[in-house]
């Protein structure tokens, strides 16, 4: 569930993504925990050979049907990344949009991080970006709303224990008939330089931390973190 400001980042990420891989076209790219595919999609029309990877089925079907209606095909598989193998290998790996951090420990991290890394061909790249523990404390709202396909998403934001993770709670409420579903999670908080780290000690020989996909510096100013790593 995303509000169209982020909808309408998708088509500049992608961009963005393929230059810091510098992947030609009909490059392989895998994007784990692809959700409902806004940047799958992107990737696609830029002449990409892009497979997306998810554990939620209606995530995979929203994202098949988005890229029909554009006249795209992407291969997308339902499955946990913490076991995905593949026997062809990719170019690049994406997991963008704070997709990263949602199992219950640290160990199942690890393994999704190991399971891009044995996707990948050698000298393969991965982007990452997620909010950081830095980027975390610096922004932190207690809660926001906006519109999205019919429904009214409220969310509200707590700290979970000393800053080890930001526990969040969505409130959906139908427009049409008040139907009110909600939704609470906890994302684990990684520092650069331990999420920069866990790349490093699972599967990747290089990684550099940005504020930004147009490479920004990650200071006080970064407002995500974006980590490029090399296989």
């Amino acid at each position: 569930m995303f509000d169209e400001q982020h909808w309408a980042e998708a088509q500049g990420i992608a961009q963005a993504c393929i230059a810091l891989a510098d992947l030609p076209p009909q490059s392989r790219v895998l994007d784990a925990c692809c959700a409902l595919g806004r940047v799958s999609v992107e990737l696609a029309k830029c002449g990409m050979d892009v497979t997306g990877v998810d554990i939620t089925q209606p995530y995979l079907d929203a994202a098949k049907e988005s890229a029909e209606a554009e006249g795209l095909a992407l291969t997308l598989i339902n499955h946990d990344m913490r076991t995905f193998k593949s026997r062809q290998k990719f170019d690049a790996a994406i997991n963008v949009y704070n997709s990263f951090g949602y199992c219950s420990s640290i160990n199942d991290d690890m393994k999704i991080v190991k399971s891009i890394a044995r996707a990948l061909k050698k000298g393969g790249t991965f982007i990452l970006e997620c909010i950081s523990r830095e980027t975390a404390i610096r922004y932190f709202t207690e809660g926001e709303w906006f519109k999205r396909a019919g429904k009214t998403v409220l969310t509200q934001f707590t700290v979970d224990g000393a800053w080890e993770g930001l526990r969040s709670k969505w409130i959906l409420i139908d427009d049409t008939d008040g139907t009110r579903t909600e939704h609470e999670f906890v994302q684990r908080l990684y520092s650069a330089a331990q999420l920069r780290d866990l790349l490093l000690q699972n599967g990747f020989k290089e990684a550099s931390v940005y504020g930004g996909f147009n490479k920004e510096n990650y200071d006080y100013n970064a407002k995500t973190m974006v980590i490029v790593a090399r296989k």
